[in-house]
């Protein structure tokens, strides 16, 4: 009798469920749906309630293998993708779909190949996040029946043939040569308008310094008649004060016929009263002995 009530008693203690967190269990009884079990402690009537499933309500990554598409253009290429979801209704998760990630594997394959069905080559290689949205959306949409949530979806490689790999790679390297030679003729360019720029700015100051000098030069020779002028007026001023007579003048002029005759001119005109020196020598011995 006590064997038998610790057996029961042991059966009974067996119905008791702990449900840890970010998990749920899908109970049903006699082979129908009962209840969802949450996060905490449960309790199943053993024989009579069966656990159905044991989810997860973390968010699942799952990356499928690659698979093949055609572009619109004709082109295959092998495309593999990551697709992020949650489990957000444990029931209809469990009795939605039969295995639900198989069906959303295919899911993924066939929206993957309607949508790139309407790109060509070089926009698929250039849209993945149109892609990436366009997918989410339609894998959205398309398991809400089956309790699941698609958060993101990531085309994770793209994959051509080879043949357009290395067509791909010979026009990426002759871009790549084409923006060098650019630059180069650019950097000479600008080399080319500096130097240009530095020649310019030295000829303008050569000339600034050059007119300069001009100016200044000018400027001396300008005063230098102008003192020499104001001398030979102060020397006038000075023999009209003094009241020079004829024979003071003639033999200035005389000097001058001189300095006219040490000079480099070839032609001499000599004064008519060039007889008259001797008179005009005496004349001023006679006024020099007389100022002494």
């Amino acid at each position: 009798m006590w064997i038998i009530a610790i057996i029961i008693l042991v059966i009974l203690i067996t119905g008791f469920r702990i449900i840890p967190q970010s998990r749920a269990k899908v109970v049903e009884r006699l082979g129908a749906y009962n209840k969802t079990l949450q996060t905490g402690l449960h309790y199943v009537i053993p024989f009579i309630d069966r656990i159905a499933s044991d989810v997860t309500l973390k968010e699942v990554v799952k990356d499928f293998e690659p698979q093949p598409v055609i572009t619109k253009d004709n082109v295959t290429m092998q495309i593999d993708t990551v697709v992020y979801f949650q489990i957000t209704d444990p029931k209809l998760y469990t009795y939605g779909v039969e295995n639900p990630v198989s069906a959303i594997e295919n899911l993924t394959a066939t929206t993957l190949r309607n949508i790139i069905g309407e790109l060509e080559l070089d926009e698929t290689l250039t849209s993945r996040d149109i892609i990436n949205t366009k997918m989410r959306a339609i894998l959205d949409e398309a398991t809400d029946p089956w309790g699941i949530k698609v958060n993101r979806v990531e085309v994770k490689n793209i994959l051509p043939p080879k043949d357009i790999q290395e067509a791909m790679e010979k026009q990426m390297r002759a871009e790549r040569e084409r923006r060098e030679a650019i630059l180069k003729a650019e950097g000479e360019k600008k080399a080319a308008i500096l130097i240009a720029e530095g020649e310019k700015e030295s000829a303008i100051l050569r000339a600034d310094a050059k007119r300069e000098a001009h100016i200044r030069e000018a400027e001396g020779e300008a005063e230098a008649i102008i003192k020499i002028n104001n001398a030979k007026a102060e020397g006038i001023k000075v023999m009209k004060e003094a009241k020079a007579d004829a024979a003071v003048l003639k033999l200035k002029s005389y000097e001058a016929l001189i300095d006219v005759a040490n000079g480099q001119s070839t032609k001499l005109i000599i004064p008519s009263d060039l007889q008259n020196l001797t008179s005009v020598a005496s004349v001023l011995k006679e006024t020099m002995k007389g100022d002494k």
